[in-house]
């Protein structure tokens, strides 16, 4: 396998160290598989390849592995910033974090992160915020957004950077994911799926002079029925770039996993567009390069960066002239870069990057990673965020607002209410909402976790500045602690703010290193104990919570005072209006849990906790298979506090005449995929030495990363090719492959998503008040079948508009052919186990609310029938 070569490229220090991969426990396999396949033999890619192809077979050995690497970190003024080749008009790219906004940067929207999203259900916002993040992106000059997060699921409760993602859900992280990636790229801005694959906790991610990245180790079908579910919805919506996450899965780096880059993502699901490192996460130069990487970011070594030395750039010119890298392998990886450029139509009059990731300043170095760097402008201060995105942010914010619990109608709160609010958590930091890099603190209102995947803040709409916007009769106790002169009063209704945080590791909060060691799933700041004094004192509680994840509630919430609890999740800049707005009842909650959240954390599997330190590679085995969130909470018939889809609303709603229609017959094995198109027609000839040499009279920047090399080392590197054999790894080949049966598009067979059922059901507002509905879909498998299935598996959902007091809505909802599939690792191929079983199609408003089911054997629907969990 390719990661049995930790290696760097020829002349490193490191290059005569060749390190057998770790163990990891017996049946978790990373098979080798080779070559990484050319791109461009889907249809919708083929003019963009075409384009690629034609400048590609026109550029220099030099130019080409330019392109492929970044410049250096901290040298430019993006997070990432790749080679040019200007003599071709091909400019430097520009990538940058994160997934919910313009990091470092300003004049831009803090949208709210990923869980927030997931918690709307709304497919309509979540394609709006896509929109709006791409133009922000484009409007700085970005030309390639390092997001959606789709990794981590959120397997594992306590990891750091799971708020990032849409959900502990395949299907909802799926749809958020493309339907985010959709938006994006709508305004030409290249989006990038992430973390590409199983970084489920933050500690121990990434490989170091001292110790190998955390090896996840997935069986075959929970990768695909899981974890790759969501890239295989990204992809199928034609994402421009994947990103590798740090940690190895059975054993392979991410980085130079052949399996996973070359068959699973370039050949299984058909992915067109360019697969990049995460920044850092590259450990050679031949194995990642011929396991599929196409682009190294930042550029520099992950040991010890900022010395000027790399995997790539040079050393890559270097192992092309050597014969270690055929030549076909680099000029596709090139192709793959431009062919996404031209498919966003960033080849017309596409903006330069107008701000900088390392200064608010107006000017300042122009490599400030350089020893000596000129200066120049690093800012235009453009504006990008705009009245239409912060109402999209509001939106997503207040519809995300899941109400957990609400006693004797306690929400929502009279206009003249007198209000005692309690807890830090409800306004902005003191210290400035900005002034913790990467929000790396959890002071004042929680709008996001910490890490990468922040953005700085243009302004906070705290709570607090919700209650002085309504004029409402409060009075404030900026304490985490209970004062002693809130001198409670009859008929006073106490509203306290806790939160719990999280985010990547390497910031370190109040001892919590990215995931949630120090604070477990607990409130921070003894926000547990904040409750309980408050619950003592007055009669009419309200908690809100802002929160990355799960939360224990169990300390308080039967307490008889406690009769309201809402999650406003992570708002971002719009805490406070959108919290107003269902508070005084403008709108009904109509959020619901992406999550579950259980009664005590020992409730999950042993094998979701975090995994400590280990000597040699820690080794993290998804020994619970499929039964993750509320598929365990099921199957072990553990009753959870809250479950996965939970969300109550002011009004009520019933989901009735529901009907199911069969659309496309059901075979065991999909219909034959289609082959693949031609690709683009590579030299296999090694270019001549002189295509390296470094450029007469350059100026060059110290630690700046470049691609030529001295006349006498091009010299002897095309002298040594093929001399002598290059020790490639084990199973390789430079054939190109048919490619998988599962394969075929993008996504993988085009059969998997045909339609196999539509459904209908009419949604009704049976109250007084107006509200949105959510029909969440889930698929029970046939009993007798030989496979083993979690009991449900929500696989559809879609959301009312506002319906008021009587009004009804038809929802749409649809099973797929994949929807009703397992992965059979024999066969390799998605396989239908009963073609003539009765699939149970359950539909309601939480995954423990389920009282509609249809039935795909009679093609009928019933109503009153009594919950599979």
């Amino acid at each position: 396998m390719l990661s049995l070569l930790i290696v760097t490229l020829s002349t490193c220090a490191a290059s005569a160290a060749i390190d057998k991969r770790l163990d990891v426990p017996a049946g978790y396999v990373a098979a080798p598989y080779y070559p990484a396949p050319h791109g461009g033999w889907t249809s919708d890619w083929s003019e963009s390849y075409r384009k690629a192809s034609l400048i590609v077979s026109n550029l220099t050995l030099a130019e080409k592995t330019n392109i492929t690497a970044g410049s250096g970190i901290f040298m430019g003024r993006c997070v990432g910033n790749t080679g040019s080749a200007l003599r071709a008009d091909i400019p430097q790219l520009c990538l940058q974090d994160g997934p919910l906004g313009v990091r470092n940067s300003d004049h831009n929207t803090a949208f709210p992160p990923g869980i927030t999203v997931g918690a709307t259900f709304d497919k309509d916002l979540m394609h709006a915020r896509g929109v709006a993040i791409g133009e922000e992106f484009r409007g700085k000059g970005v030309n390639v957004h390092l997001g959606p997060s789709v990794g981590p699921l959120g397997r594992k409760p306590r990891g750091g950077r799971n708020w990032e993602g849409f959900g502990a859900d395949p299907v909802l992280q799926g749809f958020g994911g493309s339907l985010t990636i959709e938006g994006v790229q709508s305004v030409g801005v290249i989006a990038t799926i992430k973390h590409f694959i199983g970084n489920e906790q933050e500690q121990y991610r990434m490989y170091s002079l001292v110790q190998p990245g955390i090896s996840s180790n997935i069986d075959d079908r929970t990768l695909h029925e899981l974890y790759l579910w969501p890239f295989a919805e990204g992809v199928r919506s034609g994402v421009g770039a994947v990103m590798v996450a740090y940690n190895a899965v059975n054993g392979s780096a991410c980085s130079q996993n052949s399996y996973l880059i070359n068959n699973l993502l370039k050949d299984e699901l058909g992915f067109q567009g360019f697969v990049m490192s995460d920044w850092l996460a590259q450990i050679s130069g031949v194995p990642s390069t011929l396991a599929g990487l196409d682009m190294s970011m930042p550029g520099d070594i992950n040991t010890i960066p900022l010395l000027g030395n790399s995997y790539w750039m040079y050393e890559y010119s270097r192992a092309i002239l050597n014969g270690s890298v055929p030549v076909d392998r680099l000029d596709d990886s090139v192709t793959r870069i431009l062919a996404a450029w031209f498919q966003m139509g960033q080849d017309q009059s596409y903006p330069e990057p107008n701000f900088s990731t390392n200064t608010q300043d107006a000017e300042g170095p122009l490599y400030p990673g350089a020893l000596v760097s000129p200066t120049g402008v690093v800012n235009e201060f453009v504006v990008v965020n705009t009245s239409e995105h912060a109402e999209v942010a509001r939106n997503i914010s207040r519809d995300a607002i899941t109400l957990l619990k609400n006693n004797n109608g306690s929400l929502p709160l009279t206009r003249n209410a007198t209000l005692k609010v309690f807890g830090t958590d409800a306004e902005k930091n003191p210290d400035g909402i900005n002034s913790c890099s990467d929000q790396g603190c959890d002071k004042g209102t929680l709008g996001m976790g910490w890490g990468s995947g922040s953005a700085r803040y243009p302004y906070m709409d705290s709570p607090i500045d919700g209650f002085k916007s309504r004029g409402a009769n409060y009075t404030f106790f900026n304490t985490d602690s209970f004062p002693s002169n809130s001198n409670p009063t009859t008929g006073d209704t106490a509203i306290v703010f806790i939160n719990a945080d999280s985010g990547e590791n390497y910031i370190t909060v109040e001892n919590n290193p990215g995931d949630r060691t120090s604070a477990n799933l607990n409130a921070w700041h003894n926000g547990d104990q904040l409750v309980k004094d408050v619950a003592a004192k007055y009669t009419n509680v309200i908690v809100i919570i802002h929160t990355v994840g799960p939360i224990l509630l169990e300390a308080w919430h039967d307490l008889p005072s406690v009769s309201a609890i809402l999650i406003a999740h992570l708002p971002g800049q719009e805490a406070g209006d959108a919290l107003m707005q269902v508070l005084y009842g403008d709108v009904s909650p109509s959020g619901h849990l992406p999550y579950t959240i259980p009664k005590s954390e020992s409730d999950y599997p042993a094998s979701a906790s975090l995994v400590g330190f280990e000597l040699g590679q820690p080794q993290d085995t998804f020994s619970e298979g499929l039964y993750i969130d509320y598929r365990h909470f099921n199957k072990e018939a553990i009753t959870p506090r809250y479950a996965f889809g939970h969300g109550l609303s002011y009004t009520t709603f019933t989901y009735t005449n529901a009907t199911i229609t069969s659309v496309t017959p059901l075979t065991a094995i999909p219909p034959t995929r289609p082959a693949k198109g031609a690709t683009p027609s590579y030299s296999t000839a090694i270019p001549p030495a002189s295509e390296a040499y470094w450029p007469a009279n350059f100026n060059r920047i110290w630690r700046y990363l470049y691609s030529w090399l001295e006349k006498a080392d091009a010299d002897a590197a095309a002298a040594a090719a093929n001399t002598s054999t290059y020790p490639y790894p084990a199973g390789y080949s430079n054939v190109q492959k048919a490619g998988p049966a599962a394969g075929g598009v993008q996504g993988g067979n085009p059969a998997l998503f045909d339609i196999a059922y539509n459904i209908s059901v009419v949604v009704t507002n049976t109250g007084r008040r107006s509200g949105k509905a959510v029909a969440q879909l889930y698929v029970q498998y046939p009993t007798g079948i030989d496979v083993d299935t979690p009991i449900i598996q929500l696989r559809d959902f879609a959301k009312t508009a506002e319906l008021a007091g009587g009004e009804s809505q038809t929802l749409e909802v649809r099973v797929t052919r994949k929807d009703v599939s397992v992965w059979d690792v024999g066969r390799q191929n998605w396989v239908v186990p009963s073609v003539e079983g009765d699939y149970g199609v359950w539909v309601g408003a939480a995954s423990d609310a389920l009282a509609l089911r249809c039935g795909t054997a009679s093609e009928t629907c019933e109503e009153g029938v009594a919950s599979p969990v």
